[in-house]
């Protein structure tokens, strides 16, 4: 695996240590148990995978090379860089400005650009009209273009199967940056849909055995279909591709679920895409999974609240255990309480009384992929200072054998 160079801020002197041991002991990554570190009365439960991945290192590395190689340019990033704050705050504290916001809302016009500047695209990847409104400019966008590879791969798979005739039916969240880039580039070759969980393939699946007609398919797909797409003819052939930081579980559901339909009907077709699940996002989620067959008091995800990996993280370990999602160790409070966001409300809630007064405590903490180690390293060290761990993060790093 390539090793990026990013700024030393973001590694860590603890979790880089607990990763280093865990791939010497596991190199072909096939055990998916946790470590687990003994601090005295507080034992950590730290997941097998978590934190950045391939594609979030290499869309840093580029973003700070775009930073060190164009003094004295406007520089730009088509949207957040990734999904966390912290990232997203350096970056601009380094003269990086946002054209967008997550939702596509511009900040600053494209008609504010010269082909002088600096757009640098995200992991996300953008939309083909966007490409092509930049490239109008005279904008270069292929040198800072960070798109993550497993984000094109699924746009390859998705022109293949286009090329085959099939309609792509996309799992993802509607306004999500990276759903949208895949909209875009799938609807190049193939009709498309969008699909965000099982009740909607449910529905789909009624359109399917024509228990819904048309009009109830149009209004209830919305604004998440290709221009021109016709229910009755492109619902013969079908392909499922995912946003990559879905659950990769979700995914192969609804997978399943739409091919057992199309293969009860005589004439319809359904192809095979399970390859275009990411590597990290199922090492992420099948860590957690491994999390939950220990016993846990509470588990801490750490990440950004707008992070679609992260809120999935949340969603696996809240059915175990009390879960608290924080952005960093300042959510951790003074006074002892952990102010923490709900997925469910979209809103933060304090909890005073958050850790057990037991004798010792089994605690998970694991972030997401957009996390920077080095903020897991800090949250781990507020929470021992705050229980008083009797032995220390250092010396339970050491034991690791």
């Amino acid at each position: 695996m390539k090793q990026f160079e990013i700024p030393a801020f973001y590694r860590s002197p603890i979790i880089s240590k607990v990763k280093a041991f865990r791939k010497e002991q596991d190199p072909r990554k096939k055990d998916f148990t946790p470590t687990q570190l003994n601090c005295g009365n507080i034992q950590l439960f730290i997941p097998r995978h978590f934190g950045f991945c391939y594609g979030v290192e290499n869309a840093i590395e580029r973003a700070y090379k775009a930073l060190a190689e164009n003094e004295g340019k406007n520089i730009f990033l088509l949207s957040q860089m990734i999904h966390n704050p912290g990232v997203n705050e350096d970056l601009i504290l380094n003269g990086i400005q946002f054209l967008q916001d997550t939702n596509g809302n511009q900040l600053i016009e494209f008609s504010e650009l010269t082909k002088e500047d600096i757009v640098i695209i995200p992991a996300f990847g953008t939309t083909i009209e966007i490409e092509n409104k930049l490239k109008a400019i005279g904008l270069d966008i292929d040198k800072y273009d960070t798109t993550c590879p497993f984000v094109e791969k699924v746009w390859n798979r998705a022109e293949k199967l286009g090329n085959e005739n099939h309609t792509l039916i996309i799992h993802g969240k509607y306004n999500h940056e990276e759903t949208r880039a895949t909209f875009s580039h799938t609807t190049q070759n193939a009709p498309a849909l969008i699909v965000k969980d099982i009740i909607e393939a449910q529905f789909l699946a009624q359109v399917i055995r024509g228990e819904k007609d048309k009009a109830e398919f149009y209004a209830y797909f919305d604004g998440k279909y290709s221009n021109g797409f016709d229910p009755e003819i492109d619902l013969q052939r079908m392909g499922v591709i995912n946003q990559t930081t879905m659950l990769a579980s979700d995914t192969q559901e609804i997978s399943e679920f739409l091919k057992s339909v199309s293969e009860s009907i005589q004439g319809k077709a359904f192809a095979d895409t399970r390859d275009t699940l990411c590597y990290a996002t199922n090492d992420n989620q099948s860590a957690t999974i491994g999390l939950l067959e220990n016993h846990l008091d509470l588990a801490i995800v750490v990440g950004g609240y707008n992070s679609s990996n992260t809120t999935h993280l949340v969603e696996l370990l809240e059915k175990k255990c009390p879960t608290y999602f924080i952005k960093d160790e300042s959510e951790i409070t003074s006074t002892g309480s952990i102010l923490s966001f709900n997925i469910h409300s979209h809103e933060m809630e304090e909890f005073v009384q958050w850790i057990p007064q037991k004798r010792i405590s089994n605690i998970a903490i694991t972030s997401g992929a957009s996390c920077p180690d080095s903020t897991v390293d800090r949250v781990i060290e507020k929470v021992l200072s705050l229980t008083k761990a009797s032995i220390s993060i250092e010396s339970a790093v050491n034991e690791l054998k």
